[in-house]
C-alpha cells in the first residue's frame, strides 16, 4: 500500500547519507522533550548534546524510560542558562544546530537573537513549516507561522529568501513562491496585496534570488491548477506553488494547523536566518514531525557545507 506521506519518507531517506547532526537540546526536562531527542538519535539523525539541570533531565529520562548514559550532558541551573550555553556551544562550533526542549520558544529565541554573543546574522530569523499533505503532489513550505507576528515588507524579503534557501536545501527541482492574500488582484485597501506585488518586483530586480515569485495569489489559485485556470491567471507559479508566504503569523499558523489536523498532513519545522538551524518542536507534534524537523536541520547544514545555499553572516 502506498505511503500517505511519501515526501516525509523521501526526506528521511535523503538525510541518512549524512552523519548524525550534533544538536544542543535545550532544557529537555520533560518526558516528551527527552523522547524527541532520544528517538532522533536512535534513528541516526542527531547526536544529542543535552543542556539543562542534570537532576531534572534525569527525572525526565526516568519518566520516558530512556538511558542518558550514551549522551553528552551539560549541567546548568535553569532554562535561561541552558539557552545561553546552547548558543555559546553553537558559536564555538561545538554543535551544528539547536533543538527546543521544555522551555518557551521566546526564551530560546531571545538568547539566539541578542545583539552580543547571539546567533544573529544579516538576515531576519524566520520559521518554515514543511508540510507533507496526503494526496498533494509536492511538499509545501509555509512561512512564517511561528516567529514573525506582523512582518514588515523589509522583513518579508528575508522570510522569502530563507524559505527559498530551505527549498534548495531540500533539492526541490523548481522553487515557485506564492505570496498569499485573500485575493489575487492588487487592492490598495488590502496591504498584503501591495506587499506581494512589491516582493515580486524586488525579485525581478534581483533583490530576492533563487526562485520565481508571483502574487498576490489566493490560496486556491496558488495550489490548484483548475482554480488558476478559472480565474484566468497565467503564471509559472499559479496552481503549482511549492512555497507559500503568508501575510502574517495568524494566517500562517491557522493554515499550517488546518492542514495538520483536518488534512492529516505531517508538519516539520525549522528556524532559519541564524548562524545555525533551530529545531522548534511542540508538545502536540507527532514523533514523525519531530524526526522530520531534525532531518530538515541536517539538510540545511549539508546544503551550507556543500555551497548550495549561502551561509549568511
Amino acid at each position: 500500500m502506498p505511503s500517505a506521506h511519501p515526501h516525509y519518507d523521501r526526506l528521511l531517506d535523503a538525510v541518512r547519507q549524512y552523519p548524525p547532526l550534533r544538536v544542543a537540546v535545550v532544557h529537555p526536562c520533560s518526558d516528551v522533550a527527552m523522547l524527541a531527542a532520544v528517538d532522533a538519535a536512535a534513528q541516526g539523525l542527531i547526536q544529542p548534546v543535552l543542556v539543562g539541570p542534570v537532576a531534572k533531565m534525569a527525572e525526565a529520562a526516568a519518566q520516558a524510560g530512556v538511558d542518558l548514559s550514551p549522551y553528552e550532558q551539560h549541567d546548568v541551573p535553569h532554562s535561561h542558562a541552558a539557552a545561553d550555553l546552547a548558543v555559546e556551544l553553537a558559536l564555538r562550533g561545538q554543535v551544528d544546530a539547536l533543538m527546543k526542549g521544555s522551555l518557551h520558544t521566546d526564551e530560546l529565541m531571545s538568547a539566539v537573537v541578542r545583539r552580543e554573543n547571539g546567533l544573529r546574522t544579516a538576515r531576519r530569523v524566520s520559521h518554515c513549516f514543511v508540510m507533507d499533505v496526503p494526496g498533494h503532489a509536492q511538499p509545501l513550505i509555509i512561512s512564517d507561522a511561528a516567529i514573525n507576528i506582523v512582518p514588515t515588507l523589509e522583513e518579508k524579503v528575508d522570510i522569502v529568501q530563507n524559505a527559498i534557501d530551505l527549498a534548495h536545501a531540500l533539492r526541490l527541482p523548481e522553487v515557485r513562491v506564492a505570496l498569499l492574500s485573500s485575493m489575487e488582484t492588487v487592492n490598495p485597501k488590502v496591504p498584503s496585496t501591495l506587499e506581494a506585488a512589491a516582493l515580486c518586483k524586488m525579485a525581478d530586480r534581483g533583490q530576492i534570488t533563487g526562485a520565481v515569485l508571483d502574487g498576490p495569489l489566493a490560496m486556491d489559485n496558488a495550489i490548484d491548477p483548475e482554480a488558476a485556470r478559472i480565474k484566468g491567471i497565467v503564471s509559472p507559479v499559479a496552481g503549482q506553488a511549492n512555497v507559500l508566504i503568508v501575510p502574517d503569523l495568524d494566517a500562517g499558523n491557522m493554515l499550517a494547523k488546518s492542514l495538520s489536523f483536518l488534512a492529516h498532513a505531517y508538519a516539520a519545522g525549522v528556524v532559519l536566518g541564524a548562524k545555525v538551524p533551530i529545531i522548534l518542536t511542540s508538545r502536540a507534534d507527532s514523533q514523525a514531525a519531530r524526526l522530520a524537523s531534525c532531518a530538515l536541520a541536517s539538510m540545511l547544514v549539508a546544503a551550507r557545507r556543500e555551497g548550495r545555499i549561502k551561509a549568511v553572516g
